[in-house]
């Protein structure tokens, strides 16, 4: 019998509407980013350093083929990751993040 795990994180990828969704989330983070770091020569922090990656990888892997289900698994439990890091960081070190 699969695992909810095995069926969520190793399925087909979507396609569709939700990869773009995703890799917009990771441009909007970007140019958050740049903002911050470059127009206005402040340092808002390293957490949308974070984000970016998230939701880019998350994107990716919903963009990709459906025969790449092991590509896919793989760009989401290292999305998933990264965003954990992200919250492990904030409670444990938030100065690294610039809060």
């Amino acid at each position: 019998m699969p695992s909810i795990v095995d069926e969520t994180l190793f399925s087909e990828p979507t396609g569709g509407l939700f990869p773009v969704v995703q890799l917009s989330g990771a441009l909007v983070f970007s140019g958050l980013y740049w903002q911050y770091a470059v127009v206005e020569q402040s340092l808002s922090g390293n957490w949308p350093l974070f984000m970016i990656a998230g939701t880019a990888l998350s994107g990716l892997a919903e963009s990709l083929p459906e025969d790449r289900r092991r590509a896919a698994g793989g760009l989401r439990v290292v999305a998933v990751l990264v965003l954990t890091c992200l919250l492990a960081l904030l409670f444990l070190a938030p100065e690294l993040l610039g809060m």
